[in-house]
């Protein structure tokens, strides 16, 4: 995807500080989109915008709570004032808790549906509004292989999963009469922050790893790399999709 050129596309990425959000966040930034990148920490924040700036693209960082009402209100507006106009949005933010149901509060219930779905349909209300008009458009809703199979420990995050998943495809009908596409990202086992407690374990890094046929953890590049695909103008006619990118782990 070395051809593709973003230029003049700006791209409005949440949880953009680090794991996927900072790959895609590099790799549109690469192709030559401005960035908009959000997240509530603004220190791992800046480093990413020094670090996509490099690409001579402007790139500004924005704290901010995709889970609050006002406070996504207020971002976006100060990215429209910034930037007057917004392509691409990648809904990134996302938090899993692995535990037994019987073991879940209500406020980490609320905690991880109000991350994975809240956020996106928050994101989503307020910026396509500005997304209208220009012809193109691009929304990613990063999903997860917990969207399509289901694990122990994992009933609230596939809940959220599969409930993005859902938003996905109806928010593509919705939207395919003004050429903006909205698809979904699967990733299945990442070497990520948030996959951190499973990487470091032997037993749990073994259990994922036999189950996946090609054989390791994916690098987050190769979600950056989708991620731009679907942004160019050779993914025009893919929307209300969602695409695995699992190493095999859900075709057994």
């Amino acid at each position: 995807m070395k051809s593709t050129n973003l230029k003049g596309k700006v791209a409005v990425i949440t949880g953009a500080s680090k794991g996927l959000g900072k790959s895609i966040a590099l790799s549109l930034a690469e192709a030559g989109s401005d960035l908009a990148l959000i997240s509530r920490d603004i220190e791992k924040l800046n480093e990413v915008v020094k670090e996509a700036s490099e690409f001579n693209i402007t790139a500004t960082a924005y704290k901010a709570d995709v889970t609050d009402e006002k406070q996504v209100c207020s971002v976006v507006n100060q990215i429209i004032d910034q930037y007057k106009k917004v392509h691409i949005l990648v809904n990134n933010a996302g938090i899993n808790i692995r535990k037994p149901i019987t073991d879940f509060t209500f406020d980490e219930y609320r905690k991880i549906i109000d991350t994975n779905v809240t956020g996106a349909f928050l994101m989503c209300r307020t910026l396509v509004p500005f997304m209208k008009g220009n012809g193109y458009g691009r929304i990613i809703n990063l999903t997860s292989t917990m969207s399509h199979i289901g694990l122990p420990g994992r009933s609230l995050y596939c809940a959220s999963k599969s409930a993005l998943l859902g938003f996905t495809k109806a928010l593509a009908l919705e939207l395919a009469p003004e050429k903006i596409t909205v698809n979904g990202i699967s990733p299945g086992p990442f070497m990520t922050e948030m996959n951190k407690p499973l990487i470091d374990s032997p037993e749990l890094s073994q259990f994922f790893m036999l189950r996946t046929p090609l054989g390791r953890w994916g690098d987050p590049k190769e979600v950056g790399a989708l991620a731009l695909y679907l942004c160019s103008e050779e993914a025009n006619f893919i929307t209300g999709t969602d695409i695995l990118i699992d190493g095999g782990w859900t075709a057994q």
